[in-house]
């Protein structure tokens, strides 16, 4: 399996400066270009709350303190055009098969991906909520409580409700954006557990980013009281836990699908991920990845797909290649599935945005240059075809 979507921006990123926000991408001249951004404009808001601001400034303080390393080493200009070359040139076993680049990878595009992320898992909050399963765990202390440690025994167990998460392509963005929404879910005892399932070595990454997001980060011990009662981890380790997954999705049968997948409804997500399937890796299968998931995907679950807005894939019959758009594959797997199901299952469309904008707020500080970013988003939801429920949906 290829790794997820990495197209990155020409620019060259420019060390110890404050990010700000800019938008990349080509000028726009069609109406229906205009149109789309003009949607996205008011998806986003022109402004960022302070709030918010913070809020994304301690996700990218996580990406700060894990990978500083990284951000300040003498070879950090030179590796990056090492990465975009190997991007540009389509060879991803070399961009993405060393753990060199991957760790330089998730310090320059992984703190936005993971924002634009945590954003979209915040607004299908209600779908994600529905299902969480109810899970017994001990108490949390009150340090575990604020800052994310656990120094006192655990009193009595509790119930709480988990959910869990299966990111085909995941690596360093998928993690730290499940802890970002965690933190600000409407439900602060939701727990969350993500399986990350990638062909490239990220576990050295994400072994470096998970105790910046459970932790509470370096404070002064000259720092008020207030501070350092408010000196918070993104997410209790109580709360959040991880798996990852060091394999090809598209050479996994179905048995192995479902040791993974399990039986309770969970969220499946393909972040930046699908496009790159079905260019690199043919049409024919990646649609077989999705059948095969059609098939033994818990009823109840929840498909997140998230790519880049006017992706197009190609596949060549005979002498000619054609061009298919990302988005129109998909559902002409998924909601083909609502006149001939599959095993007993079929997908439901419960929301799709072809174009939305992704803004940093302003003033945000990195040691590098982040850019704003630009998505399409689409959700199903798998149903039992046999409820009759369900029929007034096609």
């Amino acid at each position: 399996m290829p790794p997820k979507n990495s197209r990155a921006p020409a620019r060259t990123a420019k060390p110890k400066q404050t990010v700000t926000s800019k938008t990349n991408g080509s000028k726009k001249t069609a109406k229906t270009q205009d149109r789309l951004e003009l949607e996205g404009e008011r998806d986003q808001g022109r402004q960022t709350s302070e709030e918010a601001r913070k809020q994304q400034q301690r996700i990218v303080d996580v990406f700060r303190r894990a990978l500083s390393d990284v951000l300040f080493s003498d070879n950090l200009t030179a590796t990056m055009q090492a990465v975009k070359q190997a991007l540009f040139d389509r060879d991803f076993a070399r961009a993405f098969g060393n753990p060199e680049y991957l760790a330089v990878y998730a310090a320059r595009w992984s703190p936005t991906r993971a924002l634009c992320y945590t954003t979209v898992l915040s607004g299908i909050w209600e779908h994600l909520e529905s299902i969480s399963q109810p899970i017994q765990v001990p108490a949390p202390s009150q340090e575990d409580d604020e800052n994310g440690n656990n120094k006192s025994e655990p009193k009595d167990s509790v119930q709480t409700h988990q959910l869990k998460v299966f990111s085909i392509g995941g690596g360093a963005a998928e993690l730290v954006s499940l802890a970002g929404f965690l933190s600000q879910c409407p439900s602060p005892m939701l727990s969350g557990h993500i399986t990350l399932l990638d062909s490239g070595p990220w576990a050295d990454v994400i072994t470096q980013l998970y105790p910046s997001l459970t932790t509470p980060p370096p404070i002064s011990k000259y720092a008020s009281a207030a501070a350092k009662l408010a000196n918070a981890a993104i997410v209790s380790p109580s709360r959040f836990s991880h798996a990852f997954l060091q394999e090809d999705v598209l050479t996994m049968d179905q048995p192995r699908l479902t040791s993974i997948l399990g039986n309770a409804p969970l969220l499946i997500t393909l972040l930046f991920t699908l496009n790159e399937l079905f260019t690199a890796s043919g049409i024919g299968k990646t649609t077989k990845l999705l059948l095969d998931i059609t098939s033994v995907v818990p009823f109840g679950s929840l498909l997140l797909v998230v790519d880049s807005p006017g992706s197009y894939s190609e596949t060549s019959v005979g002498k000619e290649a054609k061009r298919y758009p990302m988005q129109w594959l998909l559902d002409r797997v998924l909601m083909g599935t609502r006149r001939e199901p599959i095993a007993g299952r079929r997908w439901k469309k419960l929301e799709g945005k072809d174009s939305v904008w992704f803004r940093l707020a302003e003033g945000l500080d990195y040691p590098i240059q982040l850019e704003n970013m630009r998505y399409q988003m689409h959700l199903y939801r798998a149903e039992d075809a046999s409820l009759e429920s369900n029929s007034d949906d096609d």
